[in-house]
C-alpha cells in the first residue's frame, strides 16, 4: 500500500485548528490613496483606468505587465506564487497572487490556516451551482484574509484524458456542466473583492509533455467542446483574469496564440479582463503581446530578465509593439482592479475563521459523494444494530487523501507541503467519525498492506469497509485507470472473505474496478476535504441521503478510452538508470521531444464517445444512486426552448434527485447521439411529486459553423431525453424546429 505520509498524525483536528487560528497573517504594502479623479468610485471602471493610465510613465506601465515573485520572491511578495508590484503614487496596490484551486496553497509554512475544500471534481459532482458559488466564496474570503488579491484557481479544462494528473482540479467532461459550475465559483470568489482566474486556456488536458505538446483539434470541434466550457465560464462568470496554458494549439503556443487570445477570448466573447501566462509559459515578447497576452508570470523582479520587462519597453519604443497595444494591456489590468474593488476596498488582513469554511466544505462533500453500488440495500448502515466494522487500507484510521501540486493545501498545524512530494493525507480520520456514529460497534483497523491478512481480519467482522486511493498531482499523469499498489487484489481478497464488503474510493477521477461485481456497495468519495470524514460517515449511516452524480464517465478499462495510451507517456525508468520528470521541460514522466496530441475523437468527449461508439461504461456520466427511488413522467416539449416533466419520490426516504436533460440534434448536424443541455436538482419528501421546467439556451442546441464563424441552429427534429443519467433517460420527446 501507499507509504504513510508525515501528515497522517494522530493530533486532533480541532486542536490543530485552534493552534493555527492564533497565528497572525503577513502584512502587505498599502499605498496612500491620492486625490486623483480616478479614485471617484462613482465613475465606470474603464474611465477610471483611462484616467490613471494617462498619468503613468512607460516604466510604470511595464511594471504592471510582469510578476516580481514566484521563482524570484520579491521583497514586496506576500509569500504567494507572485506579486505584480503596484504604483503607490497613483493609488494602485500590489497584486498578490496565490494558488487556490481548492483552498489557499502554501499557508502552513507561513503560519497561516486555509480550509481544504473538496476537490473540484467533487464540487462538480454536486451539480449544484449554489454550492460552486459557496466554494468560491470560502476561497475568496480566505485569500483576502491572508492579504491576497488574485486567485490562481478556476480550472475548467475538460476531462478528455481521465488519467490527467489534474483531473481533481477540474469540473468534469461536459462543457455545459463544467462551464456553469465554474462561472458560479468565480462569482462567489470575486464577491470578496478578489480577482478570479480561469485556466488553463486552453486544451491542457494532460500533464505529460504539457510544455512541449501540440494539441491538434479542428475549429468546430474546439468551439463545441473545450472552448465552450471556457466560453460559459468567461461570459457568465466574468472573471478578472484568464491564464493561458503551456501547450501549443495547432502549432502556436497557447500564450502567443492570436486565435485563442484575441479572436475568440477578447473579440468573440468580449472578455474585458487580462490574460496572464502560466508560470514560465511565455515564449516571446512582441509576438505574445500582439497575440493578446497581457501579463507575464511569474516574470522577474529584475525587468532586464523579463520578457515583458525591458524587452517589451524596447519593442514599444521601436514600434514593433504599438503604444496603443501597451496601453490596452495596462488598461485591462487596472480596470479589473477598479471593477472588482481591489483599489477601493483593499484587504486589511485578519485571522481566518477555521470552522466557517469547514462547514461549507462538509456540505459540498456530502452533496458530491456518489453512491455507485448498493446491492440488497447494504447501505445505509444501522448504527443501533451494527456490532463490528473492519476498516481496511488507505490510512483510514488517520486521514483522507488530498490532491497535490499547486493545488495542495497544507494540513492544519503543519509546515508547508513539498511541491511534488509524497501524497498528503489530511488528519481527518474516517475511523473516528465512524466510531462516533456507532459507539456500540467494535471498529478496528488494518492497513491493508497484506491482502491475505486483511481478508482474515475482515472475515470475522459484520461489515468490512475497504478504503482505496488513487493519488493525483500536477506535473504527472496516471499511467492507467488501474488503482496503484495492488489495491484491486486487496479488495478482491476482502470481498471473498466477507460478503458485506463496502468500498470507499478516494480518487481524483475515474478508476477501473474489476472487483465491482463482488462487493456489496461502493462509494466515490473523491478528495472530500477537511470535513470529509464526517461527510462520509453521514452518508454511510444515512444521516445524509446521497445525491451526487458523476461528472465524468467511468470506463471499464483503458482499452475503452479514445486513446488507450496517454500521448507521449513513457514507461517508468529502470531503477538506477534515470529519474522521472515531475514537470520542467516536458512535464509528466521523463523528458521528451515535441509531439502532437491529436484528438481524433473530436466532438466525442466523455459520454459522447461511449454513446457514439456503442461502448458500455462501468458507470455512465450523470450516474448516482440514492437511498430512495424516483419516477419520471409527463414529458412535454412544445418547442426547443424548454421541457416540462414530473418527478416523484417513490421511496421511503427524503432525497434530492438531479434530473438531467439531453438533446439529440437533427441528423444534418452530424453530432454524437446526445448532449447535456440542462438539469435541475429537486428535493422531494417520500411520496412527493413536483413538476419541473428546464429552460434550454438556443446555443446549447446549436453547432459551430466554421464558414460563418458563428453558431447555427439547424432546422429539423430535436429529440429531448430526460432521466437520472446519460444512460437512463426514460422520457423522450421529439419536436420540429
Amino acid at each position: 500500500m501507499s507509504r504513510r505520509s508525515r501528515w497522517t498524525s494522530s493530533v486532533g483536528l480541532a486542536a490543530a485548528l485552534a493552534i493555527v487560528a492564533l497565528v497572525p497573517v503577513f502584512g502587505q504594502q498599502r499605498p496612500q490613496a491620492p486625490a486623483g479623479p480616478w479614485m471617484d468610485k462613482s465613475l465606470p471602471p474603464d474611465q477610471r483606468a483611462d484616467m490613471v493610465i494617462a498619468q503613468m510613465t512607460i516604466d510604470e506601465k511595464i511594471q504592471l505587465l510582469h510578476g516580481a515573485g514566484g521563482f524570484d520572491q520579491a521583497p514586496r511578495s506576500n509569500g504567494g506564487a507572485s506579486v505584480i508590484e503596484g504604483i503607490p503614487r497613483l493609488g494602485l496596490p500590489d497584486l498578490q497572487l496565490a494558488d487556490s484551486a481548492v483552498g489557499v496553497r502554501a499557508a502552513g509554512g507561513r503560519g497561516r490556516y486555509a480550509t481544504l475544500l473538496p476537490s473540484s471534481e467533487a464540487e462538480a459532482a454536486t451539480w449544484d451551482p449554489t454550492l460552486a458559488w459557496a466554494q468560491g466564496d470560502v476561497i475568496g474570503r480566505e485569500l483576502r484574509d491572508q492579504m491576497y488579491t488574485v486567485s490562481l484557481g478556476g480550472g475548467v479544462d475538460l476531462v478528455r484524458e481521465p488519467r490527467n494528473g489534474r483531473t481533481f482540479e477540474y469540473l468534469g467532461e461536459d462543457p455545459v456542466l463544467a462551464g456553469t459550475m465554474l462561472a458560479e465559483f468565480v462569482k462567489g470568489l470575486q464577491s470578496n473583492h478578489v480577482i478570479g482566474d480561469v485556466k488553463h486556456y486552453a486544451f491542457n488536458d494532460q500533464e505529460t509533455g504539457r510544455n512541449i505538446g501540440n494539441v491538434k483539434l479542428g475549429t468546430r470541434e474546439a468551439r463545441e467542446t473545450d472552448l465552450l466550457a471556457f466560453e460559459i465560464a468567461v461570459t457568465d462568470g466574468e472573471p478578472g483574469a484568464v491564464m493561458c496554458s503551456y501547450n501549443k494549439y495547432n502549432g502556436d503556443w497557447a500564450c502567443e496564440n492570436s486565435y485563442l487570445l484575441t479572436d475568440v477570448l477578447k473579440h468573440a466573447w468580449g472578455f474585458k479582463g487580462f490574460v496572464m501566462s502560466d508560470w514560465g509559459g511565455t515564449h516571446s515578447t512582441a509576438k505574445a503581446a500582439l497575440a493578446g497576452l497581457d501579463n507575464e508570470e511569474p516574470g522577474n523582479a529584475d525587468p532586464s530578465r523579463a520578457r515583458f520587462g525591458d524587452a517589451l519597453k524596447q519593442a514599444v519604443e521601436s514600434g514593433e509593439v504599438p503604444m496603443a497595444r501597451l496601453d490596452d494591456m495596462v488598461h485591462r489590468i487596472v480596470r479589473t482592479e477598479f471593477a472588482l474593488g481591489v483599489v477601493d476596498d483593499p484587504p486589511k488582513g485578519r485571522v481566518v475563521d477555521p470552522f466557517r469554511g469547514a462547514d461549507t466544505a462538509q456540505q459540498i462533500a456530502e452533496n458530491g459523494i456518489v453512491l455507485l453500488k448498493n446491492a440488497n440495500a447494504q447501505l445505509p448502515l444501522n448504527a443501533a444494530t451494527v456490532k463490528s466494522i473492519a476498516l481496511i487500507g488507505s490510512h483510514a484510521d488517520t486521514g483522507l487523501l488530498s490532491g497535490g501540486g499547486s493545488a495542495q493545501v497544507d494540513p492544519p498545524g503543519s509546515g508547508e507541503s513539498r511541491f511534488g512530494g509524497p501524497p498528503v493525507w489530511f488528519p481527518t480520520s474516517p475511523m473516528k467519525a465512524i466510531q462516533a456514529k456507532a459507539p456500540r460497534a467494535n471498529v478496528t483497523f488494518n492497513d491493508g498492506s497484506d491482502p491475505a491478512a486483511a481478508a482474515a481480519f475482515a472475515k470475522g467482522a459484520e461489515i468490512a469497509i475497504v478504503f482505496v486511493n488513487q493519488p493525483e498531482s500536477e506535473g504527472r499523469d496516471l499511467p492507467t485507470l488501474t488503482l496503484p499498489d495492488d489495491q484491486d487484489a486487496l479488495v478482491s481478497a476482502v470481498a471473498a472473505a466477507n460478503p458485506h464488503t463496502i468500498v470507499v474510493l478516494e480518487t481524483g477521477g475515474p478508476a477501473a474496478m474489476p472487483w465491482i461485481d463482488h462487493v456489496s456497495a461502493a462509494i466515490e468519495a473523491w478528495y472530500p476535504g477537511i470535513r470529509g470524514d464526517v461527510a462520509l460517515a453521514n452518508i454511510l449511516f444515512g444521516d445524509v441521503n446521497p445525491s451526487g452524480k458523476l461528472p465524468v464517465t467511468f470506463a471499464k478499462s483503458d482499452a475503452d478510452l479514445p486513446h488507450p495510451q496517454i500521448f507521449g507517456l513513457r514507461p517508468p525508468p529502470a531503477p538506477g538508470t534515470a529519474t522521472a520528470g515531475r514537470g520542467g521541460r516536458g512535464g509528466g514522466r521523463g523528458f521528451f521531444q515535441p509531439f502532437d496530441i491529436d484528438y481524433t475523437e473530436g466532438l466525442k468527449v466523455g459520454y459522447k464517445w461511449f454513446d457514439a461508439e456503442g461502448k458500455t461504461p462501468l458507470f455512465p456520466f450523470g450516474y448516482g444512486l440514492s437511498y430512495t427511488t424516483y419516477a419520471y413522467s409527463g414529458l412535454h416539449a412544445s418547442g426547443i426552448d424548454s421541457v416540462t416533466f414530473t418527478i416523484r419520490n417513490t421511496g421511503k426516504r427524503a432525497g434530492a434527485e438531479i434530473a438531467e436533460v439531453y438533446a439529440g440534434l437533427p441528423a444534418a448536424a452530424q453530432e454524437p447521439p446526445k448532449r447535456l443541455v440542462g438539469w435541475d436538482k429537486i428535493a422531494l419528501a417520500p411520496g412527493e411529486s413536483k413538476t419541473v421546467t428546464v429552460k434550454i439556451e438556443p446555443k446549447l442546441l446549436s453547432i459551430f459553423n466554421e464558414q460563418t464563424n458563428d453558431w447555427e441552429l439547424l432546422p429539423g427534429e430535436y429529440t429531448f431525453f430526460v432521466g437520472g443519467s446519460s444512460r437512463s433517460t426514460p422520457l423522450t420527446a421529439t419536436v420540429k424546429h
